[in-house]
């Protein structure tokens, strides 16, 4: 008879696959269950919400929320009333038999309503420069500042807006390309679209003070403010909000309309609580809550580019609308585009 020897490594694996094979993580017995699987929600809406309890555990109490903030709920239906729209994480915070254990759930938050349709009346064409690959544009008094882009193109401008007449210009060195601007207290701000940093400017006499790096976003679009927070667009559907002091990301918000989640938010203007943004490549110009990212409505200027001047090297997919600016005093936006000999002064109504 043949006498087999186990060795000692393997007796102990057996053992110990065995001892753990009836135990399974506390975040493993439950599971949250939305109402038809659902993967996205309306911003204020109610959903049907359930717990699978996959070892019928005795549970003692459960919570849910979004962003730290507990969601009510209400004959077991969650009432998704939350400030912030995008892609969120639903949390379950279940006590059971002495345990807390947390479960979650992704879903997306979206407006609650369709975006309203605007349109707009000419009130003013004034002289714009066409080799000016307009980026970014901002009023600070009765001054248009500008920012443009295109390696070896890109420059920062204040000038006259009714003549065109160019009071101060500082060029970027040929290896950046340069993209938004804003004015905040007494400096200017300049971003850069793939070299990861932007650059601050004294707003008396435009001398450059320094540079900042990006953070999570990779890449620098459109640029606004609201008198205290920075807002920079980077090409997806999150607008990154700026510490001004330390240009550190300390928060963003989601672009969505009612349906899905928006990119390519480009040129920024804070006015009043609403960014309206430029649609990169197009002639569009969104209206979005400031706080909760909801486009609240859209603008389509696409008549104003066949009252441009069209150049050799025009090229319909780069010479778009792109720089909107708001005149405080008149009241009034003030638009132009890529290489355009024009900009607009305009009132933006409800259709």
């Amino acid at each position: 008879m043949k006498i087999f020897r186990i060795p000692l490594a393997f007796v102990v694996l057996m053992l110990f696959f065995s001892c753990g094979s009836g135990n399974q993580k506390p975040s493993s017995l439950f599971s949250i269950e939305l109402a038809d699987n659902a993967k996205q929600v309306n911003q204020n809406d109610k959903l049907g919400v359930s717990l699978k309890n996959i070892k019928n555990k005795e549970i003692e109490s459960v919570t849910y929320s979004i962003d730290g903030q507990e969601l009510v709920l209400v004959n077991d239906e969650l009432d998704f009333s939350i400030p912030k729209l995008g892609n969120k994480v639903l949390k379950a915070s279940i006590t059971y038999e002495g345990n807390t254990v947390e479960v979650t759930r992704n879903i997306k938050v979206l407006a609650s309503r369709a975006p309203d349709i605007y349109t707009y009346t000419i009130l003013n064409e004034y002289p714009h420069d066409p080799n000016a690959y307009t980026q970014g544009l901002e009023f600070h008094k009765d001054t248009l500042y500008e920012g443009t882009g295109k390696n070896g193109r890109s420059f920062l401008r204040k000038f006259d807006y009714r003549t065109g007449k160019v009071y101060q210009q500082i060029d970027l060195d040929e290896t950046y390309f340069g993209e938004g601007i804003t004015i905040l207290g007494d400096k200017i701000y300049q971003l850069t679209w793939r070299s990861g940093m932007g650059f601050i400017y004294d707003l008396k006499n435009m001398k450059k003070l320094d540079n900042f790096q990006y953070g999570k976003s990779k890449e620098g679009w459109g640029l606004a403010n609201d008198g205290e927070k920075l807002y920079k667009s980077d090409g997806t559907d999150k607008i990154w909000i700026l510490n001004p002091e330390t240009l550190v990301e300390e928060d963003h918000i989601e672009i969505a309309t009612n349906k899905s989640l928006f990119a390519d938010t480009n040129e920024l203007e804070y006015v009043d609580g609403k960014i309206y943004a430029n649609v990169y490549q197009k002639p569009g110009v969104m209206i979005i809550n400031a706080k909760s990212g909801a486009i609240e409505g859209v603008i389509n200027f696409g008549g104003l580019s066949e009252k441009v001047a069209k150049t050799e090297n025009w090229v319909d997919t780069e010479n778009v609308l792109n720089g909107i600016a708001y005149h405080p005093e008149r009241k009034s936006f003030f638009v132009t585009g890529k290489d355009w000999d024009k900009i607009f002064e305009v009132q933006i109504q409800k259709k």
